[in-house]
């Protein structure tokens, strides 16, 4: 625990976690732009809480020593995996649902008047797929399942990370 309470310490830590969310973020737009899969309404909501977890990324970066922002940021990635895992698991029910008549997804992206993502960016943000169609998969498993994968091992790897903020003070 000690090891990964410095860690948490270290730019490198969080440069990795960036890098990573950089990662899944040019596939994403892989599979849009050059495989020419439309993304659905929940496809550009995980993509959202992705970056957010990116974002939280940033901000553990920018002073990783300083325990408000260590904080902040931990809080933040805890918060993106935790929405994106709860987007991607209603994602997975349009694509498999227990009743089928009720599996709907919304046709448009819904975001605050204050960020409207799909207009300031509309080749990344904008919504014209399917939820319940499986377009692509690997391994058996869709694209929103893979998604539950990546966003439940974040939630595992912040709350590890946490755990280590209390019991990895002390080298023994």
């Amino acid at each position: 625990m000690y090891f990964l309470n410095t860690f948490s310490k270290s730019r490198l830590s969080w440069a990795i976690l960036l890098a990573f969310i950089i990662f899944f973020e040019a596939c994403a737009l892989f599979f849009q732009h050059a495989m020419k899969l439309d993304p659905c309404v929940m496809c550009i909501y995980e993509r959202v809480a992705m970056m957010g977890i990116g974002f939280a990324a940033i901000l553990g970066m920018i002073a990783p020593r300083n325990n408000f922002i260590r904080w902040a940021g931990l809080a933040g990635w805890a918060y993106s995996s935790y929405q994106g895992l709860a987007l991607a698991q209603e994602h997975v029910g349009y694509q498999f649902p227990e009743f089928p008549w009720s599996a709907t997804c919304a046709l448009d992206v819904n975001f605050p008047a204050w960020a409207p993502l799909n207009q300031w960016v509309p080749w990344m943000f904008e919504a014209s797929g399917d939820c319940g169609k499986i377009v692509w998969q690997f391994l058996g498993l869709s694209m929103p399942q893979w998604l539950e994968i990546i966003f439940a091992a974040n939630l595992v790897a912040v709350a590890i990370i946490v755990v280590a903020q209390f019991l990895g003070t002390k080298k023994n």
